[in-house]
């Protein structure tokens, strides 16, 4: 069975750029590219004294099952380099599960939808590129919905090479 899944790429360290379009080129073959965001630049969060970010989202299509496409990610973040920091740190690549058809899930290891994506704008913007109408399963409102309620003032599309 293919599922859908949006997940979040951020990259702060190295070429951030490169780091965004490596970690979408090794999505395969457990997952299809189907669509893509614009690239944003935006600050930190969490820990503020660090490099900005890039960010996107992508929707895929996957066979893996949340558990099993969670460790993939883990596992791919890895090969591209991420090695182990503090919570909110700087990092080479970081990925993450926003949407997962329309399952709901809370385990200590994955919550599904992403917990605090409602309250991250650097998510919500890029993934409005794409799902703006997509309805949040818990809050039952839309991104583009989510994204009105927040500050998306130091969000910036990323025009660099």
């Amino acid at each position: 069975m293919e599922h859908i899944a949006y997940l979040a790429l951020g990259s702060n360290m190295g070429s951030r750029l490169a780091n965004l379009k490596n970690a979408i080129s090794n999505l395969t073959p457990q997952m299809t590219l189907r669509k893509k965001s614009h690239v944003y630049e935006t600050p930190p969060w969490g820990f503020t004294e660090q490099p900005p970010f890039l960010n996107q989202v992508v929707m895929v299509e996957t066979y893996l099952t949340p558990e099993k496409l969670i460790g993939h990610l883990k596992r791919l973040e890895s090969a591209l380099g991420r090695e182990p920091n503090f919570k909110n740190g700087p990092r080479l690549i970081d990925m993450d599960i926003l949407f997962f058809d329309d399952v709901i899930l809370d385990t200590p290891a994955l919550k599904i939808p992403h917990a605090r994506l409602h309250e991250r704008a650097f998510v919500l913007v890029p993934l409005n590129d794409i799902a703006p109408n997509l309805i949040h399963p818990v809050l039952g409102k839309s991104i583009h919905d989510l994204l009105a309620d927040l500050d998306q003032t130091h969000i910036q599309k990323y025009e660099g090479k």
